[in-house]
């Protein structure tokens, strides 16, 4: 099963809509706090809708405690950010892929982009009038052509 990671998400609207397409695709989400907002927020279950209480939902205090507990695989590690070279039409995304987020306004923390800086992958954008794209597409995106071939 593949998870999305979402790194101290600051923004639960973003949050409930992540939730919500891991429904769709059989996700598991795994949040990494500190999270910006309670996870029982009405914001969170308002984008999640519905789906919210069918959310496969895990979380961690920490980047750490979640690498202590989990031991990813470094070819099942993907971290998204804007500024990778390797797009993320270039992977082949193992079935049990973490696709890994960082926070909206400041990204993946440094320390963890050092450590796994050969597995950062980002959605190339044609045009140079946009910085990034807002959290919950991003995520749809990767999401969908990590499973491209699983589904």
């Amino acid at each position: 099963m593949a998870s999305i990671v979402l790194i101290q998400p600051e923004i639960p609207g973003n949050t409930g809509a992540v939730g919500r397409t891991c429904v769709a695709l059989d996700m598991e989400l795994v949040l990494i706090r500190p999270l910006g907002f309670d996870i029982s927020d009405k914001r969170v279950k308002r984008s999640g809708l519905d789906y919210w209480p069918h959310i496969r939902l895990t979380e961690f205090a920490s980047w750490n405690a979640f690498i202590k507990e989990r031991e990813p695989r470094a070819d099942q590690l993907f971290l998204f950010e804007e500024y990778a070279e390797r797009s993320f039409y270039d992977p082949d995304y193992p079935a049990d892929a973490y696709l890994v987020f960082g926070r909206e306004t400041k990204g993946i923390p440094e320390d963890i982009v050092t450590a796994h800086g050969e597995q950062m992958v980002s959605l190339p954008m044609r045009s140079d009038k946009v910085r990034s794209l807002n959290l919950a597409n991003t995520v749809a995106a990767a999401a969908y052509q990590a499973l491209r071939g699983h589904i």
